[in-house]
């Protein structure tokens, strides 16, 4: 039966998309998380020096993955408009699948140094924290490359769950992700490299920038596809 009752975006029922002030905080946040992801992982190239060592790739690629390729294949989606000149939505689906596409392969590439590295300074795997949330961060980046296919072809696949539902399914699954991998980051922040790299001041402002983008990026996942407010009419 047809419902009478309207929906509206999350914030729109209390009519703070009316604000230009609200609107503005918005843009200004994309724009800080777009300078955010680049300078952050240029910032761990510098400190990581890339070539010295096979422990000095596992940085860089990690923060390509994740803090780069990812975070700019989810912010292509906001609303407020992104670096790239992406119109249609179709070109944005293609431009998200290369970002997330890139995060695999660079998260795998990372991934073979850090074995190499332990292997070579015959040192014992999985003995911390974050190398366990790295384990869930990188499975769990599988599985959502698997729901993005099942978006995709969902007709050929010929899929029982509509459309609507796997969207929701996919963002779900992709906030939970990028959850995983900020606390992946954090805790690689507290290891024995990091801490005696980055020290003082300077190292409670780098562990702000991954909580910055994972704000950045769950208020706009949830903002799209949380259930929505509704208004009488």
């Amino acid at each position: 039966m047809p419902s009478d009752v309207e929906y509206s975006p999350l914030g729109e029922g209390l009519g703070m998309r009316d604000f230009w002030i609200y609107v503005w905080l918005r843009r200004a946040a994309l724009i800080a998380a777009h300078v955010t992801g680049l300078g952050f992982t240029i910032v761990i190239s510098v400190l990581s020096r890339p070539g010295t060592s096979l422990f000095s790739w596992h940085p860089l690629c990690m923060s390509v993955a994740y803090c780069l390729c990812m975070t700019e294949g989810i912010l292509l989606f906001s609303a407020e408009g992104t670096i790239f000149c992406l119109k249609s939505r179709k070109n944005k689906v293609r431009f998200h699948w290369l970002c997330q596409a890139l995060a695999l392969v660079s998260a795998a590439v990372g991934l073979g140094f850090i074995l190499a590295s332990k292997v070579v300074s015959e040192l014992p795997h999985l003995v911390s924290w974050h190398s366990l949330m790295g384990c869930y961060t990188l499975a769990a980046s599988l599985l959502q490359a698997g729901c993005g296919v099942c978006l995709v072809f969902h007709k050929q696949l010929r899929l029982s769950s509509s459309l609507a539902k796997l969207k929701l399914y996919h963002a779900t699954c992709g906030l939970v992700v990028y959850l995983l991998a900020t606390s992946t980051i954090m805790l690689a922040m507290l290891s024995d490299w990091f801490q005696a790299t980055v020290k003082g001041a300077a190292w409670w402002l780098m562990t702000m920038l991954p909580l910055f983008l994972a704000l950045v990026a769950m208020n706009q996942i949830t903002n799209a596809y949380l259930p929505r407010k509704k208004i009488s009419s």
